[in-house]
């Protein structure tokens, strides 16, 4: 089966699509949009609805482009959860009080409104000391009272599905690696779609609420300081999470945030189990490539240097 990717010209379209809706949006709240630009244009668009200082982000490359519903509930989840951590000081880039602090659905899209906030264009990301930043994330996460899905940040019904049909796009990823992710699914699904299983294999590790995606890669350099950003995958599940493929410098500057505030460190397991859940979520997202070609490029290092990896994490079936 030949897969057929988007044309730059479908590609520009969708963002203009995404842009169109933007507007309108921000139009029927009341809000003053005259001069959009585009931020940034990669699994979302996002969009500054000049001159208001709001931001919309539109996601537009997702595993299911029509179930705006349950799409709708997850970003509710993250103004949730961003809104109670601005509202306890946490430096947060929290809901814009300038809108209802709600998802916005127009034109075939699901959106969130933000805060404009300028970037410190100068300041280069400096990914260890955000790391140990991290554990103070985590710290301050730990009494969030609202509800989570367990690791559904992991996506595993994604991951189902991506590997249930891989095969049929040959040059996304060749017959052994796909046979090896999937016999390595075998192992990790049952840890990932049940709590209770997860709690079993690894006794005494704590879940709490956690940003979900890469947190050290998503603080977002402001003029007035770093501010945590992107809780689109917020969920419930064990630290490690938010380290996953990291490497142990990121580890060891985790760590030492820990014990600083005097929450745990890394289990060395639950990393092994976590780094290999990623990589399975990164092949899955071989899938979505279609939707947005550049994807190959930044996916084949992570499928190189998860065939170096030990098998399924380490972890025994």
């Amino acid at each position: 089966m030949t897969t057929t990717f988007l044309t730059p010209q479908q590609l520009a379209d969708r963002t203009a699509a995404a842009v169109e809706a933007a507007v309108a949006a921000g139009r029927e709240l009341g809000l003053t949009v005259t001069d959009p630009t585009v931020l940034h244009d990669v699994f979302s668009v996002v969009v500054h609805l000049a001159p208001s200082p709001v931001v919309a982000r539109i996601p537009t490359v997702l595993p299911r482009p029509d179930d705006l519903a349950a799409l709708a509930r997850r970003q509710q989840d993250e103004l949730d959860v961003t809104r109670w951590l601005g509202d306890r000081g946490v430096p947060v880039i929290a809901p814009s009080p300038l809108v209802p602090r709600e998802p916005v659905q127009r034109g075939g899209f699901s959106m969130t409104l933000w805060p404009f906030v300028e970037e410190d264009r100068d300041k280069e990301p400096d990914y260890v000391a955000n790391a140990e930043s991290v554990a103070d994330l985590h710290a301050a996460l730990r009494a969030y009272p609202g509800r989570l899905e367990f690791l559904s940040a992991a996506e595993p019904g994604f991951i189902a599905e991506s590997l249930a049909r891989l095969d049929r796009h040959p040059g996304l990823i060749a017959a052994a690696e796909l046979d090896r992710a999937r016999r390595e699914w075998q192992v990790l699904e049952p840890l990932v779609r049940s709590r209770r299983a997860f709690e079993d294999r690894f006794p005494g590790v704590e879940l709490q609420p956690i940003h979900g995606d890469c947190p050290p890669a998503n603080i977002f350099s402001g003029v007035d300081g770093d501010l945590y950003a992107d809780f689109e995958l917020v969920t419930l599940g064990p630290v490690e999470w938010d380290l996953a493929a990291l490497g142990p410098e990121h580890e060891a500057a985790y760590d030492r945030g820990a014990r600083r505030n005097g929450t745990r460190p890394l289990d060395e397991e639950v990393l092994g189990f976590v780094n290999a859940l990623g990589m399975l979520r990164a092949i899955a997202t071989l899938t979505l490539a279609p939707q947005l070609p550049d994807l190959m490029e930044y996916l084949k290092p992570a499928v190189d240097k998860w065939q170096t990896m030990p098998f399924a994490g380490g972890i025994s079936s």
